[in-house]
């Protein structure tokens, strides 16, 4: 439906002067029907350039060598053995440092909130600004997907995030201004609410809170589900008797673990989200801080769907940081190498796992140890950006601890790692979890109760899934309105 057909036109002559061309979610969902000219076209430009040619680039099917700019038939992911983890199911990780501009795949929600209010008037990209509300890397792909489709990007973040993060904006802002930091870390969501309450009263800020735009759950849902599935039948080939056991993901703003909901449908798996213990929201409704850069806490996301989940585990920042450290370091890689007996090949890629990634991880450990789950019970999880983004503060707790013990780390932090702190969920438990929810959405941010309850039914989140392809039929028509065409 179109809003405003004066922000339209506006939005269709900025892409025609600049030749930006939008992909379908259909088709970020599964690159391969992109055409052969787009990604050729793509190929020739750097991934992390601010050209609207990588805006073709938001999926997971970018190859992970810089050498092979083309599409991978199946998603990079890294299959972690028992060697490592110490169990037998094997923990799989879609790799989000795949994704363009940022290294982290939050781009992907980025885009999918921007370009329906592009193609459908709600958003003016010749005088609005986008406010991008994160603890890191979803500010980071607002402003980059902000600057590919022409229009001004605002990063509002906490002020103690790592300064890799702020690094890149700093280079990618149109103003030193365009960064707003706001109080606290990781835990301090409601700072950032509070930050973007102030920036609303200015019409020309509009507010993109991917906490609650059900745009970030539905990308997931359909382009990081079936990536998901790509991965899972390529290895169910592979390992006759095999299946997918459960979707593992920290809920963060609960856009990746919508794929759990695709997955479910397909396989039977379960879902399970994960939070910091030290913010223990959804397992005790606790409340802390904590170091695990990129999961958010202290509320329940109007985008999750809380009642499709199975279980509920949290990790320990203390874990993160810990196995941070023993992965990227030398002490800590010929440990795992000469005394754990881990392949050097899979000691060399765990450099892709960011601090959320290892706890992904972690959480899939406690899940298989619970569940007692064997060498055919597939546990799938995400990295969602790497140990790039958090060099700074390793270097820190390494001069710290100069003497720190590889052996210690990995015997403490995952060789022997419990399956306490997990929650397998009854009715009561989701309901529970459900209705923390309130005070966020209804009392503090002006949802109406019967929308807020309509989200209890699992009928809700089926009847949003018509939506992509609505919105793809839109940005097919806005694309032949501007006549750049697909490749750009």
């Amino acid at each position: 439906m179109l809003v405003d057909a004066g922000a339209y036109q506006h939005a269709v002559t900025r892409f025609r002067e600049q030749r930006i061309a939008l992909p379908t979610f259909a088709q970020l969902a599964d690159p391969t029907t992109i055409a052969p000219g787009t990604t050729a076209a793509r190929a020739r430009v750097d991934r992390n350039a601010a050209d609207p040619a990588n805006l073709w680039r938001v999926h997971w099917h970018n190859h992970g060598l810089a050498a092979h700019p083309g599409l991978t038939t199946v998603p990079d992911h890294l299959v972690l053995p028992p060697s490592l983890t110490g169990v037998e199911a094997p923990i799989v990780l879609l790799l989000g440092n795949r994704f363009p501009l940022i290294g982290a795949h939050k781009v992907l929600a980025a885009y999918a909130c921007l370009a329906p209010e592009i193609v459908t008037g709600r958003f003016d990209p010749t005088w609005q600004r986008a406010i991008w509300p994160s603890t890191g890397n979803y500010a980071r792909g607002g402003v980059a997907i902000s600057r590919l489709m022409g229009c001004r990007g605002i990063a509002v973040l906490p002020e103690n995030m790592s300064r890799a993060r702020f690094a890149w904006l700093d280079a990618w802002v149109a103003d030193p201004a365009d960064i707003i930091r706001t109080p606290g870390s990781e835990s301090n969501v409601r700072e950032i609410y509070e930050a973007c309450d102030e920036l609303a009263a200015d019409p020309a800020n509009v507010i993109f809170n991917q906490f609650s735009q059900f745009a970030n759950h539905l990308v997931h849902y359909q382009a990081t589900g079936q990536a998901s599935a790509r991965v899972i039948d390529t290895l169910l080939a592979a390992r006759p008797g095999a299946r997918l056991r459960a979707f593992v993901a920290a809920t963060g703003s609960a856009g990746t673990i919508a794929a759990g909901d695709y997955l479910k449908e397909r396989y039977g798996s379960l879902t399970v989200a994960v939070e910091a213990l030290e913010c223990p929201t959804m397992l005790y409704n606790g409340f802390g801080e904590h170091n695990i850069q990129g999961i958010g806490d202290k509320h329940i996301p109007l985008i999750h769907n809380v009642m499709a989940n199975d279980a509920v585990v949290a990790i320990s920042d203390r874990s993160t940081d810990a196995l941070d450290v023993l992965f990227n370091s030398g002490k800590g890689a010929t440990h795992l190498v000469d005394h754990v007996g881990v392949a050097p090949e899979t000691v060399a890629q765990l450099g892709n796992l960011g601090l959320s990634g290892i706890c992904n991880m972690l959480a899939s450990v406690k899940l298989a140890k619970r569940l007692n789950l064997g060498p055919d019970d597939i546990v799938l999880t995400v990295a969602t950006d790497s140990a790039e983004l958090y060099g700074t503060e390793r270097a820190a707790r390494m001069a710290a601890a100069p003497d720190w013990d590889p052996a210690v780390i990995y015997d403490q932090h995952l060789r022997h790692v419990a399956d306490d702190h997990l929650l397998e969920l009854t009715d009561v438990d989701r309901n529970r979890i459900f209705n923390l929810g309130y005070f966020t959405w209804v009392e503090q941010r002006g949802v109406t109760l019967e929308d807020f309850e309509a989200r209890r039914d699992q009928a809700f989140w089926k009847g949003l899934r018509s939506l992509p392809a609505q919105w793809d039929e839109m940005i097919d028509e806005f694309n032949a309105r501007t006549g750049v065409g697909a490749v750009g």
